[in-house]
């Protein structure tokens, strides 16, 4: 599997790659309010700004990397997304943020002043494309739905808005895994050792940005599994705005397939299990209907707590993108994730793992039915169901923000058809 764009868990995960190959020199770095942009000139326009793309950074801890994100872009081994975009004559602009754990309307005001500078710095008069992956399609739709709705901006000159698996309907944490990351930080979190990796990681799950794409969330054990408050006021501002940006066309792909058909994970399974130094009988399930008990937590000499749901879907196992993380050791997805943590704290995890589930549905990628109604996320997705004005699907459950040679072709090649 090739590296994603975007890195979920980025630095916070044990053993996550560290360092990329460095990326070319760009030819222009734009300095921007909360965030960097770097600017790449299609070979045939003479380094001039002529007809600019802009690609957005998604959710990950920390600040963006342009290593990362070009080797996820340029060097991923299947798709030279940034080369074809090039050879249509598109100048290519990477957009990062100081802080991707921050909040998307915070991010999409920085959005706005790359969208700015790419209009006062191009030559002639080419429509925007503007976009990105995964949280950064959320963060560019709402800049240009403000753009258009606020009359001291600008107008935003775009002709298109693409987004690469980005939960329009949400996305999904596991609550089993946000309860045992909160549990595990309530324990060892002054760890000198793995304490470090606790605290950034539940602070990850608990950043404003989680909070706001997360369909549910819990801020610690014990809590009923619910959208954030964070999450409703971001929709309510976002519905403020019309929702979408209107005076352009909408395109969007999804890392899930778009035949209903799940990747494999079965409900009510156990996803990971250990005992050991730490931990004792300590285990965490895959998401099913009704009322479910997705987690058992018991510090070893201490009393168990159970972690209960009641009417979340079978998600875990839906069609979609899936949650990934590069690193030597191989993928260690989301539950996987919580196993290396077990492993780290002292215990002995059980064989057969399921490591990795859903992250964020087909049917939330291309805007196409709310992720709480379980019928709908395993039912086939038809064009007339998305919010969307194009879109087109995978063709197997893949890792979130995978660039692939199906879907990045398809996104050129509906850029080149607005000419």
């Amino acid at each position: 599997m090739s590296a994603p764009v975007v890195d979920v868990w980025g630095p916070v995960a044990p053993g996550a790659r560290s360092s990329f190959p460095p990326a070319p020199e760009p030819h222009e770095e734009w300095p921007l309010p909360g965030g960097t942009a770097w600017v790449y000139y299609s070979p045939l326009n003479r380094r001039q700004l002529i007809r600019p793309v802009i690609l957005s950074d998604g959710f990950s801890g920390g600040s963006s990397s342009l290593d990362q994100l070009w080797h996820g872009l340029e060097e991923n081994g299947e798709f030279r997304f940034i080369s074809e975009l090039h050879a249509t004559g598109r100048d290519v602009i990477i957009l990062g943020y100081t802080d991707r754990t921050a909040s998307i309307t915070d991010n999409a005001d920085t959005a706005i002043d790359c969208i700015r500078r790419a209009i006062a710095e191009r030559v002639g008069r080419s429509k925007l494309v503007v976009g990105g992956f995964s949280m950064g399609g959320l963060v560019t739709r709402y800049a240009l739905a403000k753009m258009e709705q606020d009359p001291s901006l600008p107008d935003h000159e775009t002709s298109i808005h693409l987004s690469y698996d980005t939960p329009h309907q949400g996305a999904w944490f596991p609550v089993a895994l946000q309860a045992f990351t909160h549990f595990a930080t309530d324990e060892w979190g002054d760890s000198p050792t793995l304490g470090p990796v606790l605290r950034q990681f539940s602070g990850l799950l608990n950043s404003p940005a989680a909070k706001q794409m997360a369909r549910w969330h819990i801020g610690k054990v014990g809590e009923t599994p619910k959208p954030a408050s964070e999450r409703v006021a971001f929709l309510k501002a976002l519905d403020g705005l019309g929702g979408w940006p209107r005076n352009l066309r909408k395109i969007g792909v999804a890392n899930g397939v778009d035949t209903g058909t799940g990747n494999g994970v079965k409900p009510d399974a156990t996803a990971v299990r250990c005992d050991g130094e730490t931990l004792h009988d300590t285990w965490l399930k895959t998401q099913a209907q009704g009322d479910q008990q997705v987690a058992r937590l018991q510090k070893t000499g201490g009393e168990p707590v159970y972690v209960r749901t009641s009417g979340l879907p079978d998600i875990d196992g839906a069609p979609g993108g899936l949650f990934t993380v590069p690193s030597p050791a191989g993928d260690t997805g989301s539950f996987g994730l919580a196993a290396l943590l077990m492993t780290l704290l002292g215990n002995t995890v059980d064989p057969d793992v399921i490591t990795t589930s859903c992250f964020i549905p087909a049917i939330s990628a291309v805007a196409a039915g709310d992720i709480n109604d379980p019928k709908a996320l395993y039912r086939p997705i038809t064009p007339a169901g998305s919010a969307l004005d194009a879109f087109v699907c995978a063709g197997r459950n893949e890792g979130h923000t995978t660039m692939t040679e199906e879907l990045g072709s398809w996104i050129v090649n509906e850029i080149v058809s607005t000419d």
